[in-house]
């Protein structure tokens, strides 16, 4: 329910019905600068306030025959304000001015939402880091085992990743709040920067320090590339849970609700379905960054070929990093964790992955790294060659002592700078 709600929640900024409102909110602060130096009687703003509405099935029918989004929406306001007062509106600006200025109000409010759901999903991470923090596992290299970690150091990981790609969506949130309210190619020939001034800090903008027809894309490109971070860092982590629920790993696992089936065909199947939907839906977000970038180069001080694709690509995206970041808050709340796995595991061939403590072992007592290599490497791959018969830690007690073994395979030793890392985090 809680996916639902915040899907509905940030798709109704999109829709056709709130697009015109966000129309109306700046025509209506540009109506109030305006008021403030003296351009519009206080009559006319109280009359206009009062009026100014839309019916999008007005508009429809307006847009059918003049083809301008703009011009019918504005056609349908004038409607309702009255021939005394509706010269008022739109006054000196061109249709960019209030579609650009609309935009990053949609793109604020969506935002807002956004990381909310950030900062949920962080919190949810940091939470089972803590409690994970001592839980042994095997740090993986190449897919192979490595060494000894904590779950909780994975996690961490997870926290640490997110954190950035959200410190990287705020600042190109920051670069995309600004407005526009400078007419025809930018030059304010018929407004003056000081209505732009007032008309942003009205709506809780920033105003461009120079815009053409249209405010550059590449603010809005940068956006687009941190939300496509954002989705990159989930599927990563989604990535590490599918891998984790293998069989041959059975570390980890999405949780299995009652009644819930995995397979048409076969009973027995519980499958990472949400984190295989994670990793499509980082792709959708991914391809989208790439639509954006496109849309920097438009031709002099403007057309219109990047607004057909923002009309899919902001919606879109916003909407799916709502869902994505809201959806794998649901799996990382219902994690399903194996402790007992992961000491099988790195129990595994007798415990090779202690095969660094065994060669420095073997270097302090006097072999060299080449001798020591030699022997450590022979051993372990041989009990890795028996599978389940093999036994590392036997084999190497031709070299080294019953005390020196124990040292050398005393998983303690790794977790003994753990403390330190957590308290990088403030935990």
């Amino acid at each position: 329910m809680i996916e639902r709600y915040s899907r509905e929640k940030i798709s109704s900024i999109w829709d056709i019905n709130s697009k015109f409102s966000y129309y109306l909110k700046v025509e209506l602060a540009v109506c109030e600068a305006y008021n403030k130096v003296g351009k519009i009687p206080d009559e006319a703003l109280s009359h206009i306030k009062t009026t100014a509405s839309f019916d999008v099935k007005r508009i429809d029918e307006i847009e059918a025959e003049v083809r301008h989004d703009v011009i019918a929406f504005l056609t349908n306001v004038n409607e309702n304000v009255g021939e005394k007062y509706s010269p008022y509106i739109h006054m000196g600006l061109t249709s960019s001015d209030v579609i650009d200025t609309a935009l990053a109000l949609q793109i604020k409010d969506a935002s807002d939402i956004i990381n909310e759901d950030l900062d949920t999903l962080l919190n949810s991470i940091l939470n089972l880091a803590k409690e994970h923090k001592n839980t042994l596992c095997i740090g993986r290299s190449h897919g192979i085992g490595a060494e000894v970690i904590t779950f909780g150091f994975k996690l961490l990981n997870w926290y640490d990743m997110l954190s950035r790609a959200k410190e990287r969506f705020n600042y190109a949130l920051n670069d995309i709040l600004v407005g526009q309210i400078s007419g025809p190619v930018g030059t304010y020939s018929n407004v003056e920067p000081q209505i732009e001034q007032m008309t942003c800090e009205i709506l809780g903008l920033k105003s461009a320090k120079i815009s053409t027809q249209v405010i550059a894309r590449d603010r809005h490109s940068a956006y687009i590339s941190a939300l496509s971070h954002i989705a990159c860092a989930i599927e990563n982590f989604a990535v590490e849970i599918r891998h984790l629920q293998r069989w041959e790993v059975c570390e980890a696992e999405e949780g299995f609700s009652k009644g819930q089936k995995g397979s048409s065909a076969m009973p027995h199947k519980k499958n990472p379905i949400a984190c295989e939907n994670l990793s499509g839906l980082a792709r959708i977000v991914r391809a989208n960054s790439l639509a954006a970038m496109e849309d920097i180069t438009l031709w002099h001080e403007r057309d219109i070929s990047h607004s057909s694709v923002e009309r899919v690509i902001f919606p879109d995206s916003t909407i799916l990093i709502d869902y994505m970041l809201n959806r794998f808050n649901n799996v990382v709340n219902n994690l399903v964790l194996k402790p007992e796995n992961m000491i099988k595991n790195i129990e595994k061939y007798g415990g090779i992955i202690y095969s660094q403590a065994c060669l420095l072992k073997l270097t302090q007592k006097g072999k060299t790294r080449e001798q020591a290599y030699e022997i450590v490497q022979k051993e372990a791959l041989d009990a890795f060659s028996r599978g389940d018969e093999g036994n590392f830690k036997e084999n190497m007690r031709h070299y080294l002592s019953e005390e020196e073994i124990k040292d050398c395979f005393d998983e303690k030793k790794y977790l003994r700078n753990i403390e330190a890392i957590y308290k990088r985090f403030g935990v």
